[in-house]
Order: structure tokens, then sequence, then C-alpha cells
């Protein structure tokens, strides 16, 4: 699968796949974070790109039978079609992910296309569409026998409250997940505002509330979804989805991540980077507390170091599942070299783990480490005793094969 993209800022034009890591390095204004915010857009929305026709005799026939059988292959046939209007739509729809003016897009163009063997159908699936009082109303369900798609309706015809077009795009997003689900893992971003986001949250927080206030004593007319979205058209996707997860970190940290039930070392080897510890009290404060310190500090009285890698933290210890993908905008900022090393090695530990890592970086630190890191990987006396004598973990270790590197020019 590769990535291309035309005319999109600084970009004249750029092509790239992606690895168990991508790495974007290059100089300033070279168009880096252009080409992490398009991937990142289409990662979040691909399923709203693309459409699945469901033909409506199938839907007629679902509600009178009770059973539809849909034949996959006709999709898988027609995937790159598929994917390719996908790109397509969602290109129209850049000026709403970046925040700009839809002129800046008129030329750009956004594609991904196949390889052969890049499509590799969910061989089971199994899926139950519940109404909002969370009654089943329909089963979707794949065995690994066939290529043939069951839909079963659950309750009599007259209790469907739902409309044929909805049915129809629960039908098509299964139909998407199954076929393409396995291409485009689930993004999550820290942008390069990250550290604003991390001392003003509370003030984001008030200035929404605020706004919901003056809906409430407006206009009867107001449309408050309208102004909602009014506030926060100013803002990349990516910065906004950013912000918002920094919002909602009280209510994440009950959570807990699948790194955390199976891989708390890597917590922490977090913990040893920021030198503490995040805890968030029944209050719903959130404090950083160093190590071997009895004293708690807000994000503004904490180091920008400490503010830099909090949503990091708190997607690996509450959020994180294998599969996904970890975007980050520049993790060196705010770290002391040494830390730069670390994050490399954590980063190394997360894709053999099964998470992917896409970062744009000007570090030489970072990317001299994860070569380090590929040369400790080979079996050789020499630098087993470096492995040994510098104490790095087998788990750290990486093969060159998972590292994909781009320069910006």
């Amino acid at each position: 699968m590769k990535i291309y993209i035309e005319n999109l800022g600084a970009l004249r034009q750029a092509e790239f796949s992606l690895g168990e890591m991508t790495i974007i390095c290059g100089c300033n204004n070279t168009g880096k974070t252009y080409a992490t915010y398009a991937l990142y857009g289409f990662l979040s929305y691909w399923r709203e790109a693309m459409t699945i026709n469901i033909n409506d005799k199938e839907i007629e026939k679902l509600l009178v039978e009770g059973t539809v059988h849909l034949d996959l292959s006709d999709y898988i046939i027609n995937a790159d079609k598929i994917l390719s209007d996908g790109c397509n739509s969602y290109t129209r729809q850049l000026s709403i992910i970046y925040a700009a003016n839809k002129d800046r897009f008129k030329d750009t163009k956004f594609q991904i296309t196949l390889a052969p063997g890049d499509i590799q159908p969910m061989e089971k699936f199994n899926r139950a569409i519940r109404s909002a009082a969370k009654t089943e109303i329909f089963s979707i369900s794949k065995s690994a026998e066939n290529m043939v798609l069951l839909i079963t309706l659950l309750i009599e015809k007259s209790k469907v409250k739902v409309s044929k077009s909805v049915i129809k795009e629960l039908i098509g997003n299964s139909i998407k997940d199954i076929i393409f689900g396995h291409l485009f893992p689930e993004p999550f971003i820290a942008s390069a505002e990250r550290t604003g986001s991390a001392i003003f949250r509370k003030e984001l927080n008030f200035a929404r509330n605020r706004l919901i206030e003056e809906i409430g004593q407006g206009d009867k007319n107001i449309d408050p979804r309208e102004l909602l979205f009014k506030a926060y058209q100013d803002y990349a996707l990516p910065v906004k989805d950013n912000v918002d997860f920094t919002r909602q970190i009280e209510t994440l940290s009950k959570k807990t991540s699948w790194i955390a039930e199976n891989h708390p070392t890597v917590l922490k080897d977090f913990s040893d980077i920021i030198g503490g510890e995040y805890t968030v009290t029944r209050n719903d404060e959130l404090y950083y507390i160093p190590s071997g310190k009895r004293i708690k500090l807000t994000m503004d009285e904490s180091s920008s170091a400490v503010r830099s890698l909090l949503d990091i933290g708190f997607y690996l210890r509450h959020v994180a599942s294998p599969g996904d993908l970890l975007m980050v905008d520049e993790p060196e900022l705010n770290l002391h070299p040494e830390n730069q090393r670390r994050i490399a090695r954590l980063f190394a530990r997360l894709i053999n783990l099964g998470i992917k890592v896409f970062i744009t970086t000007h570090s030489d630190y970072l990317l001299k480490e994860l070569s380090f890191l590929i040369m400790l990987k080979q079996d050789k006396p020499h630098l087993k005793r470096i492995l040994k004598r510098e104490k790095y973990q087998q788990e750290e270790l990486v093969s060159s094969d998972k590292i994909k590197v781009y320069i910006a020019e």
C-alpha cells in the first residue's frame, strides 16, 4: 500500500508507505506535518469517505424474509475503485481537515494504491447492531469457510425503527471493515501543539462552557451544533483531536489499556523518561509526581518535557491497543538528548508489541539510537557484550525491515 500526495501545502509531491515504524525527517517547512495530517485525516475518516452500494432489493428481502446473503467477492473485485473513489471524496474534504480555505486544495491529490496481495479479508466477522435501548436488531456475520456475508433480522419487521438508509450504511461499514480494516490502523496523534494544550486544557474547557452558556441565553433558532463547529473550525483536525483528548484525561484515566494489563514494564520505561508519574485524584485533578519526592505538581508547574509527553503517557496507560498507529509530530520536543534516545527505545518496544509508530523528526539522537538498536539485533559476540554492558533489553532491538525512513526536501 502506497500513499501518494501532490500539491499539498509545502509538498509538491510525496510518495511513501507505512512500515511498522515510519519516519519522515527533513528541514523545516518541507511538508512533514502536511503529510502527517493528511494521513491522519484519512485514517480517521476512511469509512465515511468510502461508499459501498447495497441494492435496495436486498434490504427489502431482509425485512420481508429475515435474512439476506451478500457475496463479498463482488466488492473485493472492485476494491481498487472503492478505495480510489474514497480517496477522491476525502480530498474534497481536506479544507475541513486542515481548517483552511478550499482554494488551497483545488490542485491537491491524495491517493492510496494497493499492491497485489494487500487485500486480505477477515476470515471471521461477527457484529450485532443494537437499538438505543440496547436491543439487538440485526446480526452481521461471515464464516471462515466462504466469502458470504449473512445479515439476519433479530426482531419483527414492525418493530424496526431504523431507516433503510441507516441499515445500508451499517451493512456497508461492516463490508468496509472486512475488506479494508487490516490496511488502516486506528490512529492516535500527538501534534506539535501538545505542550500548550497540556497547560491550557482547563481554559479550553471554560471556553467551551462559556459557549454553551451563550447558546442557552441566545435566540431559540440558534443551532448549537453549528456554533460548536464554528468554535473549533479554526483548528486542524489533528490539533482539535489532540486538544479533545487532553480535555478528557480525567475520564480516560478510569480505563486500562492493553499495554497496562499485559506489558507494565513499558509503562515503567516511560516513567523513567519523564522522571515520575502522572496521576489523577478522586477530585479529577491532574498532577505530576516526581520520583522519590513527596510533592504534586500541576501541569503549569511541571517541566516542558513532562507536558510534552502527557498525552503519549495517557495513551499508553489508558487507550493503546494492538494494531494501533501512534503518530507523533517531533517526539523530541523539549527532551534532553538522553531522553530522545530513550523515546527511540520506547518506540522500538512498541512496534515489537504490535503497535505501529509514525513520527516526523529533526533529531539525530533519535535516528542514531534506532540505528544502534538495529545493529544490536545482529547475532555477533561483540554486540552481545555491548548489549549487556549498556543494559539494553532484547525487547528494544528491532529489525531494519520494520522501519521505513523518508526525507522531505
